[in-house]
């Protein structure tokens, strides 16, 4: 009993300190107008770049040192114990089911349709805004926020189910390496090509993609391709294992986000590891092609006579192998920590999934006010679809919205560090082993954050030889 009162003492002085560090950082940042990801406004630091980057990197550190003062095993676990757990009857699911499946398909067709035969102007297009910022930004945002929603408004699935399948069982050698591959390649597909300036182009993928996923749905069966195979899917998996509400077999799980994360089945192999770097990766060298230095990195490699589109996909492929590699090496330097049998491979697939946290908190900096911005076009343009509006809404940003999307960025890392102080108690039973084995993986979130940080810092730039 003194012992847990002990813990919840300490519990309460990380929470305190962990305030006071969010407003020593908060102080670096409210005297700056960052604001993150497609917004106009960005860069206008009026403190040293260091002391900003110091303040962010500084409040992960400080939120793992306080972590570590806990080592109650029952205060941490109580964190992810905690539940509410509701059963659905069969045909409340079975209406919610056909509701949201018919309007996946719904949206699919939409998206076709006006890509192809609605107004050509991206700024105005359903087919456009529709997919980004309805299913890339909103969509994504609600699953890790609030519940994943993807299963059931997968239109792709619902075809290849309706369809007869399972002419051929998915080989287990593959795991999610075909989703990683397929993610890079719409990553940067989505840079070189017109998709967001020109729906028909818009319409052209989205329809070539529609025929090679529910081509493997249905060669495969539709359960193996879209767990394993299919990016979306895929995607939409694992950012809703962030989500408060989490689906279960009996029925629907309220728990405390991200508590999900730190069970041992959300990552089974080092293929979702590498999807999980992805995520991570993906939204960094977005946000870093499009500030200066970025910029000047393309123009120097094409000035030496490497065409655009190669040097756009080898600056994504090499940073993820970057950041692949330091993940890795993260692994390696736990395990000589903690001075353990466990395998390098098992721990790198054991602490990943609070990389999840951190891809969300990434994700809500750069998409929260692009979608607050373009919303009102997005309710507009599918009230008339075909026809091009008169005049068209777009929101502008308070600047003090950038804090709230720096804010995304810190409190991702900040459940990232809680996640992997859970996980490791639960890997090694010695409170000292459970410490060391945290560090490697800390510093990296804190070079992870500190980067994120730089990038919104910086002024927004054109990312040279795209298509507008």
């Amino acid at each position: 009993m003194g012992m847990h009162l002990t813990s919840i003492r300490r519990l309460i002085l990380a929470a305190v300190a962990l305030v006071a560090a969010l407003a020593v950082t908060s102080t670096a940042v409210t005297a700056s107008n960052v604001v993150v990801g497609l917004s106009e406004s960005r860069g206008d630091i009026s403190v040293p770049t260091w002391l900003y980057l110091a303040s962010g990197g500084g409040v992960v550190g400080v939120m793992a040192l306080f972590s570590m003062l806990v080592t109650d095993r029952v205060v941490i676990e109580g964190y992810h114990d905690v539940s509410v757990r509701r059963s659905v009857a069969a045909s409340a699911a079975r209406v919610g089911g056909t509701l949201l499946g018919t309007l996946g398909v719904l949206g699919l067709a939409l998206v076709l349709a006006v890509g192809f035969f609605g107004p050509q102007w991206g700024n105005v297009s359903a087919a456009v805004l529709v997919t980004f910022v309805g299913v890339r930004a909103l969509l994504t945002m609600v699953a890790y926020t609030v519940y994943n929603p993807w299963p059931t408004l997968n239109p792709w699935r619902r075809v290849a189910t309706a369809l007869p399948h399972g002419f051929l069982a998915y080989p287990d050698r593959l795991a999610s390496w075909p989703a990683v591959g397929a993610l890079l390649a719409l990553i940067w597909l989505e840079i070189v090509a017109p998709l967001s300036s020109s729906p028909r182009a818009l319409a052209t993928a989205v329809l070539v993609y529609s025929v090679l996923t529910v081509t493997g749905g249905v060669v495969f069966s539709p359960d193996a391709w879209f767990r394993k195979a299919d990016p979306l899917s895929v995607w939409f998996r694992f950012y809703g294992a962030v989500a408060p509400i989490q689906r279960t077999e009996d029925g629907l799980e309220l728990c405390a986000p991200g508590s999900r994360l730190a069970d041992d089945d959300v990552l089974t192999d080092l293929s979702a590891v590498a999807f999980a770097i992805v995520l991570v990766w993906e939204l960094t060298y977005s946000g870093f092609i499009v500030t200066p230095p970025g910029a000047w990195t393309v123009e120097f490699l094409v000035a030496l006579g490497v065409p655009p589109a190669a040097v756009y996909l080898g600056l994504l492929v090499a940073g993820f192998v970057a950041f692949y590699w330091v993940y890795w090496v993260a692994a390696a330097r736990t395990r000589e920590r903690a001075q353990t049998y466990l395998s390098q491979r098992y721990l790198a697939i054991r602490f990943a999934p609070p990389l999840f946290a951190i891809a969300a908190g990434y994700h809500f900096a750069h998409y929260a006010g692009f979608t607050i911005s373009l919303w009102p076009s997005l309710l507009e343009s599918l009230a008339a679809p075909f026809s091009y509006p008169a005049n068209p809404i777009v929101l502008g940003l308070t600047p003090w919205f950038g804090y709230v999307e720096i804010a995304g960025i810190l409190l991702g890392h900040i459940l990232a560090v809680w996640i992997a102080h859970t996980i490791s108690f639960e890997l090694f039973p010695g409170r000292l082993q459970a410490i060391r084995s945290q560090y490697p993986f800390i510093l990296v979130m804190i070079c992870f954050t500190m980067v994120s940080l730089w990038l919104v810092s910086l002024p927004a730039a054109e990312a040279p030889y795209t298509v507008a």
